[in-house]
């Protein structure tokens, strides 16, 4: 009888300490950062032929992800942008700001500013 209470004691320990660690590792989890970007292109042909194709793959090669990107913009309050719209998913802010300072990228940006002009800011997602 006293083997079932030790058995019994022992599992509820194990649920107690698991319980505890799997909320450990969720509290550890940063949320994601976003990137929302406004683009005013003054060549759309020269940007999306010449800048679009290698900034885009200088960030997704660091491990960015474009939610939306387009200028078919639905005002909701306001006025709509006058520019392209681009949204991109990060894990986390200082990966975004190692992308965007990247050789790379600095090497696309020299492109694309000769056929927009940018306006970017960043927003800490919401924990799941």
């Amino acid at each position: 009888m006293t083997s079932y209470y030790t058995v019994a004691l022992s599992m509820l320990t194990g649920i107690g300490v698991g319980a505890v660690a799997v909320q450990t590792l969720h509290a550890q989890v940063k949320p994601p950062t976003y990137r929302i970007s406004e683009i005013q292109i003054t060549d759309l042909e020269a940007y999306t032929k010449e800048f679009a194709p290698k900034a885009q793959a200088a960030l997704k090669g660091a491990g960015g992800r474009f939610l939306a990107a387009g200028q078919n913009v639905t005002a909701l309050e306001g006025d709509p942008p006058k520019t392209r719209v681009t949204i991109q998913v990060w894990e986390s802010l200082e990966k975004m700001q190692a992308a965007f300072n990247s050789p790379e990228y600095k090497e696309a940006r020299k492109i694309g500013d000769k056929y927009a002009k940018f306006r970017a800011f960043a927003v800490e997602g919401l924990p799941q």
